[in-house]
């Protein structure tokens, strides 16, 4: 397939949620990958945008300010900032990093959402929704509890009961009450508008299945999931006081769903940066459009927002979603609400300077085609075994040598052994394998490329011994100081997408500026002559005090979550054996997995039992995503009464424990077995 050539690359990154700081997960699946492939486009002397801001619409937000008594504005506003300013630290070269409650952000969205609604692209509607008369306002399903009716736990919310994991509707619930006043709420009808994402499929085929076939694996195949299973109209707008106004009349108290507008800021933040060229960057076929994002943001990034703006009709789609996975933490997910995190902030406060040593870790183990684990041993363990070990022994060991032999200056170059000729035509060789991987957005193998150049440059003093040399032909030696310099100088370049606060350190070394990426692999970066500056440590080893505090830290969080924010839960009421022996519980192995449309907690499982094969619909969306789950064996109740949900008849229930932070973990057989064992 043929690589189209663009003038410029505009390159966005999912938009955080400013109801909490950020943690390693955001870092490395987002922003990391982001600001590498913006700083190397920027090193070739490309014209790239590397456009960010904060999401500052939703329920959560308006959840958190009531609890804290202040307004959404308080909340935003102080996220926003600590947000801006993890991201200013650990070097994330946004060329703006804005906000969804600007003037401008307000405009563009309600521009946007007003070209739609005179084209006649949204489909209105009128139904029911509880309405809390005490507070004066629509609820949406988070803001209403009631009792399940499937295991009757009284705090159920109105789109889960998350004691026994069941989808619900607000309407489901057994005496629902508003979490606002508490009081009973009643049904009124209202009005929305909704996206008809269902009259798109013929475009949204063509254009992915047919048209970006080179997106990665993941992104593909969630795209071709949800295609599959029939794309149904979605909301655009909600009943709630916070967020930008539905902009035509009689939507008095609607507000924009915020799915809808947040996207939108990646278009408003580019106005704001460039309020004269911005246009150039979104509607100009010559600009490569790149979103960042987690596997989370799959289907607004490529169904959903491309739909709006193909309706809009005058803006670009993207080029490609290069989506990571998830990276979870010392073998458990992230979780903000449990604290089971590495906030950015407190990182920067425990390990002051070191923003690169993270940006290596999360490099190197980044979630790019699986999700990954964090652990604090690997994270020492890249910076003394290869930061130090590898990149910051061969640097310090060619300062130390020229120091010693040659004043510290680059002394001149003199006959080339086949050996000296060989190494420097490995250093050659970097760079089209490093543009190879970064251009097909594999960062994590592209760094491991920029290491393989310190250790091209480690053999080779090792090899070649000058300090060996020194006593019998000192002319040798400056030959063999002078190829060790110009691997450093290459160093500097293949390392500062990567590692950029390090390489501006080891440019002062070098006494040189920084160098453009055309002249990586040159084998005369540093003239002869040339005085060094003051060197010094690159890296510095990481001890075991440092990282078993870490970990401590973490297990104080996990026995603070089982002492206060988790117990048990009673034992249901006595059954027979007889009852019991009802149950037919069976192992099985997933074969496809989807979510169910139009209801974000539920998976649609079809099940390999040895029985002829069944269908299962699970709870278990926000836990596992579709493709974490095909291949695994699960264990499930194969005698339960078919039920219908959501229009699907499930046979059968998942079995899934929950953990202290509310996570379910399906139940799996220790050892493989035939689908359709029986579990006894």
């Amino acid at each position: 397939m043929k690589i189209k050539q663009f003038k410029r690359t505009l390159i966005t990154t999912a938009l955080p949620y400013a109801n909490g700081p950020v943690h390693i997960g955001h870092l490395a699946g987002v922003y990391i990958p982001a600001d590498i492939y913006a700083r190397y486009l920027r090193l070739k002397g490309e014209d790239v945008l590397l456009i960010g801001g904060s999401d500052e619409h939703g329920v959560p937000i308006t959840l958190r300010a009531k609890q804290e008594g202040v307004t959404p504005q308080a909340i935003v506003d102080r996220f926003h900032h600590i947000i801006k300013k993890s991201f200013e630290d650990f070097g994330i070269s946004f060329d703006i990093y804005s906000r969804t409650t600007t003037a401008t952000h307000y405009r563009v969205a309600s521009e946007i959402f007003r070209t739609l609604y005179d084209n006649g692209t949204f489909i209105e509607k009128t139904n029911e929704q509880y309405y809390d008369e005490e507070a004066r306002q629509f609820l949406a399903d988070r803001y209403i509890v009631g009792t399940c009716p499937h295991c009757q736990n009284e705090k159920a919310y109105g789109d889960q009961c998350e004691s026994c994991g069941t989808s619900l509707s607000p309407t489901d619930l057994i005496a629902p009450k508003s979490v606002i006043s508490g009081s009973i709420p009643v049904m009124r009808e209202t009005k929305h508008w909704y996206l008809p994402l269902d009259r798109f499929e013929p475009f949204l085929r063509e254009w992915i299945l047919k048209g970006h076939t080179e997106w990665k694996p993941n992104v593909y195949g969630q795209c071709k999931s949800w295609l599959d299973m029939g794309l149904q109209p979605r909301a655009v707008s909600r009943d709630l006081d916070w967020g930008i106004p539905v902009p035509i009349d009689g939507a008095d108290g609607k507000v924009l769903y915020v799915w809808f507008d947040a996207p939108i800021g990646y278009i408003s933040n580019t106005k704001e940066l460039l309020p004269d060229s911005w246009e150039t960057w979104w509607k100009d076929p010559e600009t490569k459009i790149l979103h960042f994002i987690g596997k989370d943001n799959i289907v607004f990034h490529c169904i959903v927002f491309p739909v709006v703006l193909k309706a809009e009709g005058t803006y670009n789609l993207p080029e490609n979603v290069p989506a990571n996975e998830f990276l979870n933490l010392e073998g458990d997910k992230i979780s903000t609400s449990r604290n089971w995190a590495v906030w950015l902030h407190e990182y920067l406060e425990e390990f002051p300077g070191k923003q690169d040593v993270l940006r290596y870790a999360l490099t190197a183990n980044a979630p790019e085609t699986k999700d990954n684990d964090f652990t604090w041993k690997d994270f020492q363990a890249r910076n003394n075994n290869e930061l130090v070990a590898i990149l910051g022994n061969f640097v310090n060991r060619a300062f130390v040598l020229t120091h010693k032999y040659a004043g510290n200056k680059v002394p001149a170059c003199g006959q080339l052994t086949d050996y000296d000729s060989q190494t420097l035509q490995d250093v050659k060789n970097v760079k089209a394998n490093l543009e190879h991987l970064l251009d097909t957005y594999h960062f994590r193998e592209a760094q491991k490329e920029a290491m393989n150049l310190a250790r091209i440059g480690n053999k080779y003093l090792a090899d070649t011994e000058p300090w060996k040399v020194a006593n019998t032909d000192l002319e040798r030696v400056y030959t063999i100081l002078y190829i060790a310099l110009q691997i450093t100088a290459n160093l500097s370049i293949a390392f500062r997408p990567f590692l950029p606060l390090s390489m501006k350190k080891l440019n002062t070394m070098l006494n040189i500026n920084d160098l453009e990426w055309t002249r990586l692999g040159d084998a005369g970066l540093m003239v002869a002559g040339h005085a060094l500056g003051t060197s010094e440590l690159l890296f510095e080893k990481i001890d075991d005090e440092t990282i078993e505090k870490q970990i401590q830290k973490l297990m104080d969080t996990k026995k603070e979550n089982e002492e206060s924010g988790y117990q048990a839960k009673p034992v249901r009421e006595t059954i027979t054996y007889d009852d019991f022996a009802k149950l037919d519980i069976r192992t099985g192995v997933v074969t496809a997995c989807t979510k169910v449309p139009k209801a974000d907690k539920l998976l649609q499982l079809t099940i390999d039992d040895s029985l002829g094969g069944r269908t299962i619909v699970s709870g278990i969306a926000q836990h596992y995503a579709p493709e974490e789950l095909v291949g695994k064996q699960i264990c499930f109740i194969a005698n339960l009464a078919p039920r219908q949900l959501r229009g699907i008849t499930s046979e059968g229930m998942i079995l899934s424990a929950e953990d202290a932070g509310g996570q379910l973990v399906v139940v799996v057989p220790e050892q493989t077995v035939k689908p359709g064992s029986e579990v006894k």
